[in-house]
């Protein structure tokens, strides 16, 4: 069978099917029918073992990625803002600091399936650098890899801050140093950008950069921008989630054959993510898809506000249930299961191809 086929084929081979083509292709994967067919209740439903009981979920990726020799963990990727070192400079100004280190390594993006990828800091997605309105922000990033490397962040900064091809790039065993002010507020990302781009970015060089916005800076919306804030009370009151939604091309087809969230496929579906009813949810969603135009977000019986790139404090779409997003487009959702009775509800791409090869996920509602 031809490279550019195995993904078409995967779709289209039905249940057994998919579990020979995995076998013939990719040696230690299969696929089962459903969730409950492999897995085993957890009665604590703390998410720690696999979840029976959601018979909607199509194909499934049996067997476990092993964490420990990867080095990250999608769960704990939630939510491990990374703060940096904090200090202030003589102005006044918080300073944060960080040591980002390129790592090329193999990593097990799916159970049996090994991938050669480039990292920041050894995951992907790269750490999640959270840090306020306004902070000066200092990266020192080495590269002992074999290729030149970059960090390129979306936001505003000075053209020699940009982190492209010849400016500020590491080559093999050097170390350059960005520093800027934070801004905009918002969801953003950063990347490598060194060529061939997209070589750079599906390999894993990209992580999440998201400013919580500084509420004095905004008087007339300060409990919004307060909420935003991480570690205020008003903050504290938002279950609060980083996902980002990405994809491997195994073969090197420019075509992928797995989609995620926070690089595992189906993590999420069989440990579903406990959430408390009464506390509203905060999801800061980012797409780095390489190969696909377009992917998505849909979100089973409820519906969600969707501050596009985070830059607002206002809702750029009020009350929806799905969201389409290029590649580098990221949002803010918004939403609440108050009037939900307790229960698993689902969340997915909406392209019914990226959702069976693993971009498919829940949240448990507990009350």
């Amino acid at each position: 069978m031809e490279p550019n086929s195995i993904r078409r084929s995967l779709l289209g081979a039905g249940l057994l099917g998919v579990g020979t083509l995995l076998g013939k292709f990719f040696p230690a994967a299969a696929f089962s029918q459903s969730v409950a067919a492999q897995t085993t209740p957890n009665p604590a439903g703390n998410g720690s073992e696999p979840q029976a009981g959601m018979m909607h979920g199509g194909n499934m990726m049996i067997g476990e990625v092993d964490g420990t020799k990867n080095g990250f963990d999608p769960r704990k990727m939630l939510t491990d803002w990374d703060g940096g070192r904090v200090s202030q400079l003589s102005n006044g100004q918080t300073l944060r600091e960080y040591n980002i280190t390129v790592e090329e390594k193999e990593i097990e993006i799916a159970p049996g399936i090994k991938y050669p990828a480039w990292t920041y800091n050894g995951r992907v997605p790269g750490p999640t650098i959270r840090v306020t309105e306004g902070d000066r922000v200092r990266i020192r990033f080495k590269n002992p890899g074999k290729h030149p490397h970059t960090i390129h962040f979306h936001g505003i900064h000075s053209a020699r801050q940009d982190g492209v091809a010849g400016t500020l790039e590491a080559f093999p065993g050097q170390e350059v140093v960005y520093e800027f002010e934070a801004k905009p507020f918002g969801c953003h990302l950063y990347h490598c950008h060194s060529v061939p781009f997209k070589r750079h970015l599906h390999k894993g060089l990209y992580g999440a950069f998201i400013i919580d916005p500084d509420p004095k800076k905004h008087p007339d919306q300060q409990a919004a921008a307060k909420s935003r804030q991480l570690g205020t009370p008003e903050n504290v009151k938002w279950q609060e989630f980083v996902m980002v939604m990405n994809a491997f091309d195994t073969n090197f087809d420019e075509e992928n054959e797995v989609y995620a969230i926070n690089t595992i496929p189906f993590e999420f579906m069989k440990r579903p993510i406990q959430i408390e009813r009464d506390r509203p949810i905060r999801v800061y969603l980012i797409n780095v898809i390489e190969f696909d135009p377009i992917n998505s977000f849909h979100l089973h019986a409820n519906f969600f506000d969707f501050y596009d790139h985070g830059t607002t404090l206002t809702p750029t779409h009020r009350t929806i249930d799905t969201v389409m997003m290029v590649q580098a487009q990221r949002g803010i959702l918004e939403f609440s299961f108050k009037d939900h009775e307790p229960g698993k509800y689902m969340f997915h791409a909406h392209q019914s191809e990226f959702l069976e090869l693993g971009w498919m996920s829940a949240f448990e509602v507990v009350a």
